[in-house]
């Protein structure tokens, strides 16, 4: 039988889980097109640019397809041609598809906000934790210019996770610098809504605002933010001083789409059916597509399986299954051995609840991984990457 040319876009939780799946399935012959040669685990993406390993939150993606019949291409989707059934990447090549599966992931959205996207520090990818964590290290060597202000922008999971993190390891790397007698080191939380979380119940957003206050956070609720130079935040009026301004309050559709005429909603997410197809044989999945929990790293993974699943049902004559969402699980790390969970009606908090998020980081890794490599890859949150000269030089006299 002839195989059937199936091209995947997007290296994500979506893309990736696609490949695994069709895999395992001899009538098709995949290619993937990433534009990063290894997968970013986005959940432990904040552990890393607060000193944890990089290992938790990329797997690089020759590891991932070992003895997998999967063609990797690293480069960018540009073009999309409907009629020929083709896509264009950025170096010109041009690949033929008998199903394309889109799953580019959003970008960062800036809201047009002078100076954010030029002079604030992100975590979305593992190139922006690197960038903040070796800021963070190269903050504290400057003993003129040193600031010990850090504005976290954004109060959804995100935020709360960098913020919940920055104070413990400010203090570590005070340690490792030789930093002395500055306090509690000053993290603050700005949310330009009434509170935390503002879909959640309002008790989420209680227990989440009392946690972090313990931390050492400080919340900042309704001021906007209107500006950042240099050195400078611009916040509800007031100009506050300081050199680390972490953007965490908004995402946007991938641009491929507009530039390629998808119908967008209203969200500016891609309409699909009930097939999650934006066009015949072109399904959109994950955080691009306009369905229920779209922005879930659990929602590309099963958006991923069910449109696998009905190219394979597609190939044996089966009619195929109609799409309906899985509500997540919310998990969300506040420090060090502390989780809040909402599951459906139930809403837990502490230890317990970071037992699940382990049991749940587990699982992710797993859904992409051998169970003895997802069980290596989630205990190695416990590995700490010191890589400026100065933590180097202690942690080897040690």
């Amino acid at each position: 039988m002839k195989k059937q040319d199936v091209v995947v876009v997007g290296g994500g939780f979506g893309g990736v889980k696609a490949c695994l799946e069709l895999s395992k399935h001899s009538a098709f012959r995949v290619t993937l097109v990433a534009n990063k040669p290894f997968f970013e685990y986005y959940p432990m993406m904040y552990h890393t640019a607060a000193g944890g390993s990089k290992t938790v939150s990329s797997i690089p993606l020759g590891e991932i397809f070992k003895d997998k019949r999967i063609n990797i291409i690293i480069d960018e989707a540009t073009k999309l041609n409907r009629k020929d059934k083709t896509i264009t990447l950025k170096n010109g090549q041009t690949i033929e598809y008998k199903a394309l599966i889109l799953s580019l992931g959003s970008i960062t959205n800036y809201y047009n906000i002078d100076g954010i996207a030029e002079y604030s520090y992100g975590i979305k990818s593992l190139h922006d934790a690197e960038k903040l964590r070796k800021h963070l290290h190269d903050n504290l060597q400057d003993p003129i210019h040193r600031e010990d202000r850090y504005m976290v922008i954004g109060g959804g999971p995100t935020g709360i996770e960098i913020a919940s993190a920055l104070p413990g390891y400010i203090k570590h790397l005070r340690k490792k610098h030789g930093v002395r007698g500055r306090g509690q080191p000053k993290v603050e939380l700005v949310e330009a809504g009434p509170r935390l979380l503002a879909r959640m119940p309002h008790s989420v957003s209680r227990a989440l605002s009392r946690r972090l206050r313990k931390l050492g956070v400080k919340l900042i609720f309704q001021k906007p933010v209107q500006s950042e130079s240099a050195d400078t935040l611009l916040l509800g009026g007031k100009q506050i001083t300081t050199k680390t301004v972490i953007w965490t309050a908004g995402v946007a559709n991938n641009p491929f789409f507009k530039q390629n005429k998808f119908i967008m909603s209203d969200n500016g997410k891609v309409k699909v059916d009930q097939a999650l197809q934006a066009w015949p044989g072109i399904f959109v999945i994950g955080d691009n597509a306009d369905t229920e929990y779209s922005g879930m790293a659990q929602t590309a993974l099963h958006d991923a399986v069910f449109v696998a699943n009905n190219l394979i049902r597609h190939t044996e004559g089966e009619e195929p299954l109609k799409y309906k969402p899985k509500k997540p699980v919310h998990v969300i790390p506040v420090g060090k051995r502390w989780a809040m969970v909402a599951w459906g009606n139930l809403h837990f908090y502490g230890r317990l609840g970071w037992l699940v998020r382990k049991a749940a980081d587990w699982i992710g890794y797993r859904d992409i991984e051998p169970w003895w490599k997802a069980t290596n890859r989630a205990m190695s949150d416990t590995q700490l990457e010191d890589e400026c000269l100065i933590c180097a030089t202690k942690v080897n006299q040690a």
